[in-house]
């Protein structure tokens, strides 16, 4: 875990460029996953790309337009902003902490309170943690004395994120898309207390995972070492290809937590006839977080190992291309900027957690008025902003709109960045 460390003034002098190395040495702006990660690979390509740039830093046309001359960084920054600020491709990491790779010696990590400056000299530009023209010689910093006592507290919750994670943080827990299969043999709420309609948060009621017909499912039971904690979801919507009209996936409605308190079992009873007959008896589940009123029907599936995922924007390493599906939300049409989509590739089709994507706007058919014979024209396809990768299935992924200039739709198109 990442430490900051306090020295208090009495005994040894050492200049201050040496006390901020620690804390520099962190700043790799697109390398930082999640607040709790601890640290994250670099691969040999990016590294000899960032030393590259290290050495000759970037020309100035690689800069972005209006690209500040320092920048301190502050809570509620995100990486992706920041590298923004000074290059045209946000995603362009490799390049950023080249700029500055004298100091970085660990990219993982940037800080509130950390100062970047852009260095423009000789044609070039680099990022440095010092200010342009300043000395590097150690005997013209100043020097602070410090003592052998320490205080020491955990910066793990201070790094700031790669891209805003509150707009993707449901989204990262909530299995949103399952196949036809596993939905329609889930687990379902069967019966509530006192014939409730409607349950919310702190309610009672009874489900089972055995079907009478078909596949026989799974019941619901209290397996050892096994958590007993299920989400609740309904209405499975059929995702399908814009172009094809295939179904790639069914996308379930997530309205809420539920807790297995007592496992499904039968028994076999003997009526007053004498006759041995067999009584269902239903699983007890108890309703802890409810997004919208549960109802019977609703379908239950296991809670997900907690994810902590590592965002590292980058442009995809094959060529990409395809189509929005779907813009999430109830009877929303159009997304905007940190909206979530989904889109017609996923794993299988080589996408991955942290690529960036371009989205690209349909030209549309105008007609030539100039021209007596009045032709219809087709408009080439303008882009239309980005989107990144954060979760990705067999055939579909769901992205984050992050730069817009238009609003998008099902149908877009999307290609490499």
């Amino acid at each position: 875990m990442p430490l900051k460390t306090h020295l208090s003034a009495t005994s040894s002098r050492l200049p201050v460029q040496r006390l901020l190395a620690g804390g520099v040495a962190t700043l790799a702006l697109l390398l930082s996953g999640t607040a709790a990660a601890q640290s994250f690979p670099v691969t040999p390509a990016q590294r000899a790309t960032a030393a590259q740039v290290a050495q000759a830093g970037i020309p100035l046309s690689e800069l972005a337009p209006n690209a500040p001359d320092s920048h301190t960084v502050r809570r509620g920054d995100s990486l992706w902003a920041i590298a923004g600020l000074f290059l045209k491709s946000p995603w362009r990491w490799p390049e950023l902490w080249g700029m500055n790779l004298e100091d970085i010696r660990n990219p993982h990590r940037i800080y509130p309170g950390q100062v970047l400056y852009l260095d423009q000299s000789d044609g070039r530009a680099r990022l440095s943690t010092r200010a342009p023209g300043t000395g590097a010689s150690e005997a013209d910093l100043p020097t602070v004395k410090v003592s052998p006592r320490t205080r020491v507290e955990s910066l793990a919750d201070s790094a700031i994120p790669p891209i805003s994670l509150q707009a993707v943080e449901a989204f990262l827990a909530e299995p949103l898309i399952v196949d036809e299969a596993t939905f329609s043999r889930a687990p379902r709420i069967v019966a509530t207390q006192e014939t409730r309609v409607l349950l919310s948060r702190g309610d009672r009621a009874y489900a089972r995972g055995q079907y009478s017909t078909g596949a026989p499912g799974t019941p619901l039971t209290e397996t050892p070492g096994q958590s007993r904690e299920y989400r609740v979801f309904r209405n499975a919507v059929p995702l399908k290809d814009p172009t094809s009209g295939d179904v790639l996936g069914y996308e379930a409605q997530f309205v809420g937590k539920a807790l297995l308190e007592r496992g499904e079992s039968r028994r076999e009873v003997v009526d007053s006839a004498g006759k041995t007959r067999v009584e269902l008896l239903p699983a007890t589940i108890d309703i802890v977080v409810a997004k919208e009123e549960m109802r019977v029907g609703d379908r239950l599936l296991p809670e997900p190992p907690r994810e902590l995922p590592n965002f590292v924007p980058r442009a995809p390493g094959t060529p990409q291309s395809g189509q929005i599906v779907s813009v999430y939300g109830n009877a929303v049409t159009f997304a905007a900027q940190n909206q979530v989509v989904a889109i017609n590739r996923g794993s299988a089709h080589g996408l991955e957690r942290g690529h960036v994507l371009a989205l690209q706007k349909e030209g549309q058919l105008v007609t030539d008025k100039t021209d007596s014979a009045r032709p219809q024209l087709m408009l080439p396809s303008e882009r239309n902003g980005l989107m990144l990768v954060f979760r990705t299935f067999d055939k579909l992924s769901y992205a984050l709109v992050l730069q817009i200039t238009d609003g998008v739709k099902v149908g877009d198109r999307f290609a490499n960045p």
